[in-house]
């Protein structure tokens, strides 16, 4: 599989990094890529309108899914599934709830659910007609805060 970097390897089990920090103000829409913030204990995302004393305080998605929606030929990239994390080269698909990732230096998340279920069609689904995140969206409370950046390493935690 070719990456947003232009390489072709296999997902790791294991480790990646973090491609794109993504926010929004609003719920329902595409969030903006920020390219940097703060993983807050109890909140998530630092500023982003999906945080809150939740299970779902932050969301990650892969490149690769985002790709595979681009290679469909829709005009979309990170933060367009309003992700708050976009990853590379982790594969996401194989943890399982209760996972912990460790992103960047100190922040911890505890993966608390697989996708989800869109009782509404959301503002993405409604722009494209599709929508990846009920399906390939995990979703994180945040375990330790902590800063977190484009390039950061994003590593499973044994």
């Amino acid at each position: 599989m070719t990456t947003k970097s232009g390489s072709t390897s296999a997902l790791s089990r294991t480790h990646g990094r973090v491609i794109a920090v993504c926010s929004s103000e609003k719920k329902g829409t595409p969030k903006a890529d920020v390219t940097e913030g703060v993983l807050e204990v109890g909140f998530g995302l630092k500023g982003d309108a999906h945080g809150g004393d939740w299970h779902r305080q932050v969301s990650l998605l892969a490149i690769e899914q985002i790709e595979t929606m681009k290679g469909k030929g829709f005009d979309v990239g990170p933060g367009s599934f309003a992700e708050n994390i976009c990853t590379e080269g982790f594969d996401l698909g194989s943890i399982s709830v209760g996972a912990r990732l460790k992103i960047g230096e100190t922040a911890i998340v505890e993966v608390t659910q697989i996708g989800k279920e869109c009782h509404t069609r959301c503002a993405i689904y409604n722009k494209i007609g599709e929508c990846i995140m009920p399906e390939q969206g995990v979703f994180a409370k945040v375990i330790e805060g902590g800063a977190v950046k484009t390039g950061d390493d994003l590593e499973l935690e044994e």
